[in-house]
């Protein structure tokens, strides 16, 4: 049975190494900011759907995409590593 290898310096060897670099930042960033936003959002839920200032579902997603960027800005400014 042949084994199916790619030659080194094809595009898909770039890929699969470009993805165990800059992948697991991001994830870690999504898990910081993923703790982060539920501590947010169990102090700030009674205000967020009151309606008030925004529409609800809105309101959440802006809260949680601000939590995944400052789980990037700990991870970047060595806070967490």
């Amino acid at each position: 049975m042949n084994s199916f290898s790619l030659p080194s310096g094809m595009p898909l060897e770039d890929v699969v190494v470009g993805a165990s670099i800059y992948f697991p930042p991001i994830f870690k960033a999504v898990l910081i900011g993923l703790f982060i936003w539920l501590i947010l959002h169990r102090l700030l839920r009674t205000w967020l759907y009151s309606g008030a200032i925004w529409h609800p579902t809105l309101m959440d997603l802006s809260v949680f995409i601000l939590s995944v960027c400052a789980g990037m800005f700990l991870l970047t400014t060595g806070l967490f590593s």
